[in-house]
Parts: structure tokens; sequence; C-alpha cells
């Protein structure tokens, strides 16, 4: 599986920006996907996740409310749609995917087998 991550940007805090993941390379009827992001000296952190069919997410308390992950079957995408963006959002985000992944692994960044390259974020206040 390929994963490409695209659509990072400079914004000011308020403002909107969606990710995007494109996927390849297998068929995605049992993959979980997942976004990540990691700011400059800081572990990398969990944003959100998803099963790809039954659609059940998960989202890091910090974002909830604020970024909505979701995706496309015809396109093989996932997308993150960020609102409100904070400062504090600043950080590469980087999209992920692994087979069979229970809900409660969504948020383990060892459990994914697949990484897309990051898409950086910046958000000015």
């Amino acid at each position: 599986v390929q994963l490409q991550a695209s659509g990072g940007g400079l914004v000011q805090a308020g403002d909107s920006l969606t990710l995007s993941c494109v996927l390849s390379g297998r068929t995605f009827d049992d993959l979980a996907t997942a976004w990540f992001r990691q700011a400059p000296g800081k572990e990398r952190e969990f944003v959100a996740g998803r099963r790809w069919n039954s659609g059940s997410s998960r989202y890091a308390d910090s974002v909830r409310g604020r970024f909505t992950i979701s995706r496309d079957g015809a396109r093989n995408t996932v997308y993150l749609q960020m609102n409100s963006l904070k400062p504090e959002d600043t950080a590469i985000y980087s999209c992920a995917a692994a087979p069979r992944l229970i809900f409660s692994s969504l948020p383990v960044p060892s459990s994914y087998d697949y990484w897309g390259q990051g898409t950086q974020v910046t958000v000015s206040s």
C-alpha cells in the first residue's frame, strides 16, 4: 500500500484546511486509516482515525469537534477536514494505514504498517 498526502499550507488562526491522502496498491475493504502529526521537538501525536468500511471514527481530545476524518471510496482517498485551526495545530501531518485494525488500536502509531510522507500545516496567530 502506498499513501500520498497533500493539502498542507500556511493559514491563519480560525481558518480551515483539508488534507488528502490517496491510497493505492491493494484493495481497502479491511483497512483502517489515520492521521498523525508531529510538531518540532514533540512526539508523534494521534489526530484522527477511522475504519475504512464501518465508518467508526476516533479523535484526539485536542481536535474533537474541529476536525473530521472521512473517506471517498471511489477515489481511494482519506480526508482530514480541519476547522477553527489554532497555532498549536502547527505540525507535519502524516497519514497511515493498517489492515484489520481494531478500534482500540487506532491511536497507536506502532499499529500501522503503511505511512505516507508528511505535509506541513502552519497556523499563524
